[in-house]
């Protein structure tokens, strides 16, 4: 062999077996020696080497942005796939239907065989695609395991039950049988049922920040609840989930469209709570990063409080400093008329952590009467009480705004998480201590309305507990169970956010619900995202909660 044999070689092998501008050849595939896909998934060929495959080309993922290769399937009981790894054949590479011979080199890469090094590729014919696997979910759970690289399609509806990955990597969590809640949720499904529930549905591509953000709807969103039907394409496995990059473009139903504001409550008083998912001035610091952000922010939450309407407001995750809370209400009083303007409550003694809580009230409908504050040491954030009477005359009552210890920062032993979070034992003290101080501050056996982020699913310890001493959820009788959520964590809904009272504020009660403007929302909307989105939409992770009382 001369020297410039060798080179067009090396240049043979370095592109994939192919010169620019060739194709895929046409050739007789009878005489050569095929090695079975599925010796190579079963693991008894050796890595490296060189192996000439046969199969169906069921769908093509070519291109920088994409999987770099295509996917051919072989066998009809049981139908075996491969991913060929073939980036430089964009431009001319196989269609899908085409029965095709590759030589190559088996390899595995993150444990996934596939071929790759690509040395020729021969088209046999073209045959057409075979029949997708139908699968429903969770029936076929068990299943998706044998079936990795072959052509699918889910017979059934998907919900999307995560979208927290959608700007990052393209991809939506779909779960059969409408969205997935958390277990402490009081779902009767266990964790495993979850499990066993979903798949990912990818984008043909496992590049970071994909541009376009794909699978959004005509609002430049995909909310959690929206849902998908026939869903086809390669089943495959990465990242720790089972997953679809499609052959066909999803159609998507919005089975969960951006909620209204709740009407506004005409003679009634509303008391509403709202994690604002750190509002700092400090920038750099928890919440925003520059000052536009900052801008966002604010323009966001003044949405999202103006949204709401309500005539007490318990606000948690403010920067623990007081100029934050004076920028904040500056922000949400300009422009309102007089009726509608916001005076803070103020706060005996804040604590030191970087956090606090704060309530806001509107002078013209309520009356402050005085206030109190918990200083005990087993809150993270000091609970801020405060008396108010109806404008006009009326019973007095209490709101306690409150926020209890997150379940992060785990410790390695002692409070860990043994099924509720860690940390449980900690909430389930704050939730013990809470009660008794309320007790003994309150005044002349007037009712108080617990408000805030307890960081507890409605059938967790500190939850259980408020309610076994008598508290009601006020939003509990006004919303089905599939609408009890105020966040969603790793595509499982669940309640953190509460309005909590007695009997006596509970009979009070008129309306209430969860305004579902934040938690259904990607992340890349917020005010730190890289689409961040106008109104109140995803001005924060957590969900607005409110209830009506009669006067």
């Amino acid at each position: 062999m001369d020297r410039r044999t060798g080179i067009v070689g090396l240049l043979l092998v370095i592109l994939g077996g192919f010169l620019p501008g060739a194709g895929p050849a046409v050739a007789d595939c009878a005489s050569a020696r095929v090695t079975p896909l599925a010796e190579l998934r079963a693991g008894r060929v050796a890595q490296d080497r060189p192996v000439t495959i046969e199969g169906i080309v069921t769908g093509v993922f070519t291109g920088a942005d994409r999987l770099g290769g295509f996917f051919l399937q072989d066998g009809d009981t049981p139908p075996v796939g491969l991913f060929v790894y073939a980036p430089a054949l964009e431009g001319r590479e196989p269609m899908p239907g085409d029965r095709v011979q590759v030589t190559g080199r088996f390899a595995r890469f993150h444990e996934r065989p596939q071929v790759s090094r690509i040395t020729d590729v021969n088209v046999c014919a073209h045959v057409g695609l075979p029949r997708a696997v139908d699968l429903r979910l969770p029936e076929d759970a068990a299943r998706l395991a044998e079936l990795q690289d072959v052509k699918v399609r889910f017979d059934q509806a998907l919900t999307v039950t995560g979208n927290a990955q959608l700007g990052r990597y393209g991809s939506l969590r779909l779960a059969a049988g409408g969205r997935l809640f958390r277990p402490g949720q009081g779902a009767e499904r266990h964790r495993d049922a979850n499990l066993a529930r979903q798949i990912v549905l990818d984008d043909g591509s496992y590049r970071a920040n994909p541009q376009p953000i794909p699978y959004l709807d005509v609002d430049g969103t995909r909310r959690v609840g929206d849902q998908i039907e026939g869903l086809t394409g390669i089943l495959t496995h990465a990242f720790h989930a089972h997953r679809i990059h499609p052959t066909r473009i999803p159609v998507f139903r919005s089975a969960n469209p951006r909620p209204p504001p709740p009407a506004a409550p005409d003679a009634a008083l509303r008391v509403a709570t709202l994690n604002m998912e750190n509002y700092f001035l400090t920038l750099g610091s928890r919440g925003a990063s520059n000052r536009a952000e900052l801008q966002r922010q604010r323009q966001k939450l003044t949405a999202a409080v103006r949204g709401i309407d309500a005539d007490v407001l318990s606000l948690t995750e403010l920067e623990n400093h007081g100029r934050a809370l004076d920028d904040l209400l500056a922000t949400l009083n300009r422009g309102l008329p007089a009726r509608q303007r916001y005076r803070a409550v103020t706060n005996p003694d804040t604590g030191t952590d970087a956090i606090r809580n704060a309530l806001l009230y509107r002078p013209a409908r309520v009356t402050l009467l005085g206030t109190d504050a918990d200083l005990d040491p087993v809150h993270n954030r000091a609970p801020l009480l405060a008396w108010f009477r109806p404008a006009g005359g009326g019973e007095p009552f209490g709101v306690v705004a409150v926020h209890f210890k997150a379940k992060v920062g785990c410790p390695s032993q002692g409070d860990i998480d043994r099924g509720q979070g860690c940390w449980n034992e900690l909430r389930t003290a704050q939730s013990l201590r809470l009660l008794d101080w309320l007790e003994r501050v309150r005044r002349n056996g007037a009712p108080v309305l617990i408000a805030g982020d307890v960081n507890a699913y409605a059938a967790e310890d500190p939850v259980i507990m408020l309610l076994a001493a008598g508290k009601r959820d006020l939003t509990a009788p006004h919303l089905s169970p599939t609408h009890r959520y105020s966040y969603v964590f790793r595509g499982e809904s669940g309640q953190l956010d509460y309005l909590l009272a007695g009997p006596a504020l509970a009979r009070q009660v008129s309306r209430a619900g969860i305004w579902h403007i934040n938690a259904d929302e990607p992340r890349f909307l917020g005010f730190s995202g890289r689409t961040p989105a106008a109104g109140p939409w995803r001005s924060s992770d957590h969900d607005p909660v409110w209830a009506d009382l009669a006067r």
